[in-house]
Formats: structure tokens, C-alpha cells, sequence
């Protein structure tokens, strides 16, 4: 019964104790100076809710991309992805809606851009929105090449964001007989979004750095100079600079207007999901384009829209060990590949030329007509190939190995103009040969016979009339008045741009001669 007793009081003690805990103290809650303990928690201030006055309103458009208000619905297209992330300033200017009356008057030509760019503005709106960037930025190669990864402007810039080949090495873009990054559809945004983050880091302003874009850094930077010394605004309106700079902005400007509002313009644009058009696949071997095509089910022009860098009809895995395909494409292409058992997987393989050497000399040692030699890897005319080159040629079935890395990163085709030579005729001296014309011409023994149609052993009587085919300026000086020498055969063009001639044929039917006759 005691202990029931003591039982009893312990659970009033504890219940009284909750109760006392539970009630706010009066002073506390009326001074607004109290002092809490320092165990006790910070006291909370008091939330009053909002009420709107009035009915509830729909916000704008404008609202909803300013990032003020987060929408909690996904996307329906792209267009509407890259309209929520427009983050850059209007920019107000005459030149914007004359640009906007440019191209809402051309919808075919707004038709084709737009559906080009369908297959890389997923990867490139990713892509900025991973680096916090504005999507209107997705919308300058529209502006740059109209979407081409192909495209090449006259002072050589190239692919869709057209770098310059200088600005392609600063930002690692290879650029080799193999292949040009710059058209790289990854590898030139990763440069191009490096380069436009730089750009605003140093102007702190995106039509600033825009110009700067399209017009360097360096000249960007010197209009500004000028402008402050001169007490002027530095602001993109503010500065004078050419009329296509000028223009940049504004054009930009308008291709964003309309993408915000494609109605007011009568313009429609092309349904572009919010889903990668493309998935990258590694590359292990060697491979010829036209496989990858055939085992992916996709036609080969696709492939290289997909796939802009790549000159030459095979990949070489060392350099570029992965490709893109479109997003359906890449399963079948890696199940047929890991079904295919027997063949080779390149019929193409890399030759590095020993030494200077004709194009008909090195079509011969390739195992190719001359006509393919220079049409596979782009030999213009009336040159010799220099050492060192890198030459695409057929691959036989004995190699296995596949072109190392350092080739497929660095090998490079170089020339050397060809030289153009003359006939000529020179006499015979007392106790000439073949031997000794050749030796004084520096000429090779076995074209001077052909050329006279005679052994290469054989030897001239005084006097005799010789035939020899001379570099150009070697052939003037001989035909100059002089013991040993006749003259130039008359009727030969000594111009620099006039056509070679073949070269002389054996008379034994053999290879063509290794001198090029005008």
C-alpha cells in the first residue's frame, strides 16, 4: 500500500511538470526583450500569411522565364525549355526590327535553319544550363552559320560556331589531315561556351562580350578605351564598330523575339522534343564510315550531319574513340557490331611518306590510281607531297593494327609547289654520255636515256643534239649563248599558272617519268 502511495505522487509531480512546460509565460510573450537561456531555443518570430487583394491573376509569359516564379510543369517542347531560361537583357534598337522583318519575310528559309538545328540545340541548351548560362545563347549559331556544321566563312572560319583555326587551337580544337574539330558538334560547343564565359567574364556584359565574339576580344576592348577617354558611354550602342558587329546583336535579338513569340511574326517553328536527338558511342577500332552507317541503319549523310569532323571515309578510334548517333540508332548499331564476326572493320589505314615525292610516285607505292590519291585526301593540283605526310591509302587485309594515337592526333598533309620544267635542247661535248649530262644537270640517268631514247649506258657523238627537260629558270640560263648549248624549244609557256604536261612515258612502257614536263 506504501509503495502504491509513492507511485500515485510521482505521477501528479510529472503530470504537473508537463502542464508548466506547456504554457507560455506571460512576460515572455508580451516583452519583446526577453532574454532566452542558453539552452533554450531561439524564439521564432511570429508569421503573418499573406492574403492577395482581390481575385487571383494568371502570371505573364514574361513572369513565368524571369526565374521570379519556378513552374512546376515540365516543359511541353524545347522551345518553350529554352523560353524559360532567357536571361539577357532586351536589347531596344532600330536595327532589331528591321532584322525581325529580315527574317519573318524569309519562313522558308527560318523552316529549313530551325529544322537543321533540331538535331544539336538539345545538347547545347544542356549544356548552358549546366554552366548557369542564358539559353538565348543556343540561339547564335542561327546567327553564326544558320545551323551548318559544314559551313566555312570567307576568312576561313568553320563549322556552326565558326572559329577561326588560330581560335580552334586556343580552345583545343584539332584541326588535322584526319579531321577538324571545329565542326565537332561536342568539341566545338564545349569551345564555343568556354570561350563566351571568358568573353563575359572580361566585359561583364553579354552584348559586350557578344561583340567580342564576333569581332575580338582585342578590338572590343580598345573601342571601350577609346570611348572612356573620350568621356563617351562604353555600352554595345555606345561603340563604334563595324557594320557587321553592329548588326550581331540586333540579329540575335530578333531571332530571340520570335522564338518568344512565334505568332506575332506568323512564323512557326518546327516541334523540337525536349529529348536528346543523339546518344555518343564508343569506338574501339578502326572503322569505315560507311559501316558504322550500315550497322546503325542510318544513311551515311546522316551519320555526318551527326558527325561534321571526320574528312576522310574512315574513324580512327585512337583519335576520335567516340561518335554520335542518333538516340533510336545507337542500340541497333552496337548490337550489330557486337554481332559481326568475320571482315575487317577499316578498309583504310594511314602512310606516312618517307621522303618528297610526286603524286603519281606515291599512287603507285599506295597500290591507287593517282585520281583517287588526290580526290581521298584533297591533293590540289601541281604539287609534290613533303615528307612526312600523313596519307590516307588502302588498308590490305594483312594489318591488324590499327593508326597509333600520335598519328590520328597530329599527322598533317604538307606540299611543296611542284617544279615545272622545259624541254631544252643541249649539244654534246667530246666524250658525253648519258652518265655525264646527267651529272651536270643533276638529272636523273635513266630520264635523260628515256628522253633520247636511248640506253642508259650509251654514249653521244660531238655535237649531238640532246633533249633534257629543266626547271624553268635552269632551262633559261642553258638556253642563254654558251659553249655545250642549243637553245629552249621555242613555243613552251613559262608561266607559273600555265598547265603541266604528262610526264614523258618509258619507251619501255614502264611508271611515268619522276620529272613533270610544262
Amino acid at each position: 500500500m506504501k509503495i502504491l502511495h509513492i507511485a500515485c505522487l510521482a505521477a501528479a509531480v510529472w503530470l504537473t511538470g508537463c502542464a508548466t512546460t506547456g504554457t507560455p509565460q506571460d512576460n515572455t510573450a508580451t516583452s519583446g526583450t526577453a532574454t532566452p537561456s542558453a539552452n533554450a531555443p531561439a524564439a521564432r518570430a511570429p508569421h503573418t500569411p499573406v492574403i492577395p487583394n482581390g481575385p487571383l491573376r494568371p502570371i505573364t509569359a514574361t513572369q513565368a522565364s524571369s526565374g521570379e516564379v519556378a513552374s512546376l510543369s515540365a516543359p511541353a517542347d524545347l522551345w518553350d525549355r529554352i523560353r524559360r531560361g532567357f536571361a539577357m537583357p532586351d536589347l531596344q534598337h532600330e536595327l532589331v526590327q528591321d532584322r525581325e522583318q529580315w527574317y519573318a519575310s524569309r519562313p522558308d528559309y527560318m523552316q529549313r535553319m530551325t529544322e537543321r538545328s533540331s538535331k544539336y540545340l538539345f545538347h547545347i541548351v544542356e549544356e548552358l544550363e549546366r554552366r548557369g548560362m542564358p539559353t538565348e545563347l543556343a540561339l547564335l549559331p542561327y546567327i553564326e552559320s544558320a545551323f551548318n556544321p559544314q559551313a566555312v566563312s570567307s576568312a576561313k572560319a568553320a563549322g556552326m560556331w565558326q572559329f577561326m583555326p588560330a581560335t580552334g587551337n586556343y580552345f583545343d580544337l584539332k584541326q588535322n589531315a584526319f579531321r577538324d574539330d571545329r565542326r565537332d558538334v561536342l568539341a566545338s560547343t564545349r569551345a564555343a561556351l568556354d570561350y563566351l564565359q571568358k568573353l563575359h567574364g572580361m566585359f561583364g556584359d553579354w552584348h559586350l562580350a557578344l561583340a567580342a565574339y564576333n569581332w575580338g576580344e582585342g578590338s572590343v576592348g580598345r573601342a571601350i578605351a577609346r570611348n572612356q577617354k573620350q568621356g563617351l558611354g562604353t555600352s554595345y550602342t555606345d561603340l563604334n564598330m563595324p557594320a557587321e558587329t553592329r548588326m550581331y546583336v540586333p540579329k540575335l535579338q530578333a531571332v530571340k523575339n520570335i522564338v518568344a513569340n512565334p505568332e506575332a511574326f506568323r512564323t512557326e517553328l518546327p516541334l523540337i522534343e525536349n529529348h536528346p536527338y543523339f546518344q555518343t558511342v564508343d569506338v574501339t577500332h578502326d572503322i569505315d564510315v560507311a559501316l558504322v552507317a550500315q550497322l546503325a541503319g542510318i544513311r551515311e549523310e546522316d551519320f555526318r550531319a551527326l558527325n561534321p569532323s571526320f574528312h576522310r571515309p574512315v574513324i580512327l578510334a585512337a583519335g576520335t574513340p567516340r561518335i554520335l548517333l542518333p538516340w533510336d540508332n545507337a542500340k541497333v548499331f552496337q548490337r550489330n557490331l557486337e554481332a559481326r564476326r568475320e571482315g575487317q572493320y577499316a578498309s583504310w589505314t594511314v602512310w606516312t611518306v618517307p621522303s618528297n615525292m610526286t603524286v603519281a610516285e606515291a599512287a603507285q607505292r599506295a597500290g591507287m590510281s593517282e585520281n583517287d590519291l588526290r580526290s581521298l585526301n584533297h591533293i590540289p593540283p601541281r604539287m609534290l607531297i613533303k615528307a612526312g605526310s600523313a596519307l590516307m591509302v588502302p588498308r590490305s587485309a594483312a594489318i591488324r593494327q590499327d593508326v597509333s594515337s600520335h598519328l590520328a592526333d597530329n599527322g598533317q598533309l604538307a606540299f611543296a609547289p611542284e617544279v615545272v620544267t622545259r624541254k631544252t635542247m643541249v649539244r654534246a661535248g667530246k666524250g658525253e654520255t648519258v652518265a655525264s649530262i646527267a651529272r651536270r644537270y643533276k638529272l636523273a640517268a635513266s630520264n635523260v636515256a628515256d628522253w633520247n631514247d636511248v640506253r642508259a649506258n650509251a654514249a653521244f657523238k660531238l655535237g649531238q643534239q640532246i633533249v633534257v627537260y629543266l626547271p624553268v629558270q635552269a632551262a633559261r640560263a642553258s638556253a642563254s649563248p654558251r659553249a655545250g648549248t642549243v637553245r629552249a624549244t621555242a613555243g613552251n609557256n613559262t608561266s607559273s599558272n600555265s598547265k603541266r604536261a604528262a610526264a614523258a612515258p618509258s619507251r619501255k612502257g614502264g611508271a611515268p617519268s619522276k620529272v613533270k614536263r610544262r
